[in-house]
């Protein structure tokens, strides 16, 4: 699955940059992540909305390089029909995206959450040969993404979130500890 080694640039198009902005809207509406002290239905839709833009520059870079990748799921679900399924498959293999959004690293620094309480964790924290794919959304400069080679949970540093509030909810991989970097 290391098909590339050094971070990829890509810019999303506009058409898909809209078709995700509607995703994240009516897809809103049905989270709920008041476990997570998250009230704010505009953040919700915001995290959708930079998720689905990580996850087509994904798919912009893997079909470039020949690949056969199953685009991300648009499908809006009942609180009871959501999966933790990895977001993309490529070449049969799954692969999840994580995507932070450029504004919100210039204050954290440049880094991926996952989810990691007593009330939810993400299902792949606890699947080491699993594989993710980070990006980095730039929300200052149209929709340009920046695509890190794919790493195995395995290869990962985990750390604490630096927001306080986050801490104990969350586990979070900074870019800096990236296995590219090492």
């Amino acid at each position: 699955m290391k098909l590339f080694t050094q971070p990829q640039t890509v810019k999303v198009p506009a058409d898909i940059v809209e078709k995700a902005k509607d995703f994240a809207k009516r897809v809103a509406a049905t989270t709920d992540y008041s476990d997570s002290n998250q009230y704010s239905k505009t953040k919700i839709s915001n995290d959708h909305l930079i998720s689905k833009i990580g996850e087509e520059a994904v798919k912009i870079v893997f079909q470039g390089l020949g690949k056969t990748v199953i685009d991300p799921d648009y499908g809006i679900y009942e609180a009871k029909q959501k999966s933790w399924r990895e977001d993309l498959t490529i070449d049969t293999i799954p692969m999840a995206v994580k995507t932070q959004k450029r504004s919100a690293a210039s204050i954290y620094g440049l880094s991926w959450t996952f989810q990691c309480s007593a009330t939810r964790t993400d299902p792949i924290l606890q699947k080491p040969e699993a594989w993710v794919c980070f990006v980095e959304y730039n929300d200052r400069h149209g929709y340009e993404c920046i695509v890190y080679p794919p790493c195995q949970i395995k290869e990962l540093t985990f750390k604490e979130p630096k927001k306080e509030e986050l801490k104990h909810m969350k586990k979070v991989v900074y870019a800096e500890d990236l296995p590219i970097y090492k």
